[in-house]
């Protein structure tokens, strides 16, 4: 009965942190106005000031999981949520907008650090029965983040300043930390010694991303055709075979490469990282309808944005309960599906005088499909990993979904700035300027770039739906058997 009880608490201590997470990214949205206005800071600064944690966040995940089989789970989770607690007070006296950049690439570093180890740490306590209802909270958790971020980001930033969008933090950090230890201690359940780094792997993966995420945030915000990109370009070009030829070698490689044979988690994978592309490219772009065409602020773009958490929030825990009853590619495979319905939807009916309540509509179905598909497909990676390499599948898991949310940016700004100028662009994005003001005669092309954008996330969509199918008995909780060194069979 213990051992039952404390399952949960450890559930308890990893929702926390992705509740943590969930709310420092929704609600600096809302405060980057308020920001840029008190840091004197350029409309590139701010974006990189949101783009900054995502890119660290993305380039130190798999790290994270790999330290984290070598160091131990629970000792880098704790780590990093003390440091993510202390950089969150630290960077509300930020005095510029450079020292917030680099502040909050610690805070990606950090984040990192919790992001790449909660599923796998989840994953040790929890049955294989009972790991896609585990899983499901946790991801009705960030739900919850995503739907109260604005709101919250929104008072706290009209009432106190943009300082307490990250001073908030350091309370519920707090509590984090010594509830982590409380609960979880220092003792890990599963760990690997003997375990050497692997210094090329890291040196050569670390070139290669931040050439692939600086090209494509750089291009996406400044210039395609800038040698900030060219130079990006050419690292990652030049590194990622290098990088996959040296894992390929190592006896104890960053990652993994054999877990890719595996059909339930190379589909797995791939499948999160469409659906990544297809969720933040939702998200995006109805920002910029909500602002930019509608004329709403950002607080309001945020609030009427709440049907697509909304619809996740709901349906994820059954989902979780359904996976681990039936099996993970029935309710991938629907949840995927459901997404591409939305996503028609959206691509049909968004015009400049669409109802409130129709975009609602195709918004929760989007986020009904999220939902159904989340948490069975996270379980059926890290069961198809097994025990052994939970801290890889993990990292990976984290970095592809993140590389997912990058190209999404990159992929849809082209897009839908096609017929009205960056800086306007940026602009209402950042919550600068509401409306396209001065640009009424674009208004129709810049609604036709995001049907566009829409239809091309749609076919995403339908290819990840066919991909799931693909996963068969494989993909579900119930098939893998334990060997006797941990690893699934």
């Amino acid at each position: 009965m213990q051992e039952e009880r404390k399952k949960w608490w450890v559930l308890s201590v990893t929702s926390l942190g992705a509740l943590l997470s969930a709310l420092n990214f929704s609600t600096l949205i809302i405060a980057l106005p308020d920001l840029i206005r008190s840091l004197h800071a350029s409309l590139l600064q701010a974006m990189w000031i949101m783009l900054s944690y995502m890119v660290a966040q993305t380039v130190m995940v798999l790290m994270a999981g790999s330290l984290a089989d070598l160091l131990g789970r629970r000792k880098l989770y704790i780590s990093g949520m003390a440091l993510f607690t202390l950089v969150s007070f630290v960077a509300g006296y930020a005095p510029t907008a450079s020292w917030l950049i680099g502040l909050r690439i610690l805070q990606g570093i950090s984040g990192a650090m919790v992001m790449a180890n909660s599923t796998a740490i989840v994953a040790d306590v929890f049955p294989k029965a009972e790991l896609g209802r585990a899983l499901g909270i946790n991801v009705m958790v960030v739900a919850v983040g995503q739907i109260i971020g604005p709101v919250l980001g929104g008072w706290l930033t009209t009432v106190f300043g943009w300082p307490w969008t990250f001073w908030f933090n350091v309370p519920f950090g707090i509590v984090a930390v010594l509830w982590a230890l409380y609960v979880m201690g220092l003792r890990e359940i599963t760990e690997r010694k003997g375990r050497k780094i692997d210094g090329w792997g890291i040196f050569t993966y670390v070139f290669a991303a931040l050439g692939l995420l600086i090209a494509l945030t750089w291009g996406a915000i400044q210039s395609w055709d800038s040698v900030v990109v060219l130079i990006g370009a050419i690292a990652f070009v030049v590194f990622l075979p290098l990088w996959l030829y040296v894992e390929s070698r190592h006896p104890q490689p960053l990652l993994h490469l054999p877990l890719f044979r595996k059909r339930a988690f190379s589909i797995g994978i791939i499948a999160a990282t469409l659906n990544a592309i297809a969720r933040m490219a939702v998200m995006f772009m109805l920002i910029f309808y909500f602002q930019g065409a509608e004329g709403f602020n950002a607080l309001q773009a945020g609030i009427l944005s709440i049907p697509l958490a909304a619809g996740m929030l709901v349906v994820s825990p059954f989902s979780g309960w359904l996976s681990d009853r039936f099996g993970v590619t029935l309710p991938t495979t629907g949840g995927l599906l459901v997404t591409f319905i939305g996503l028609i939807g959206l691509a049909l009916g968004l015009t400049l005088t669409t109802p409130y309540w129709q975009l609602a509509l195709w918004m929760a179905i989007i986020g009904v499909g999220s939902g159904f598909f989340n948490s069975p497909n996270s379980s059926s990676i890290m069961n198809s990993a097994g025990a052994k390499f939970r801290g890889e599948a993990s990292g990976i898991r984290s970095l592809t979904t993140n590389s997912g949310m990058m190209l999404s940016i990159a992929f849809t700004i082209p897009l839908v700035t096609a017929s009205i100028p960056r800086q306007a662009m940026l602009a209402i994005f950042s919550g600068t300027e509401v409306g396209l003001k001065g640009a009424a005669s674009s208004l129709q092309g810049f609604i036709l770039g995001l049907q566009i954008a829409f239809w091309a996330m749609a076919i995403l969509m339908l290819f990840a739906t066919v991909m799931s199918a693909l996963r068969g008995k494989e993909g579900n909780a119930q098939s893998f058997t334990t060997a006797p060194d941990g690893s699934s069979q």
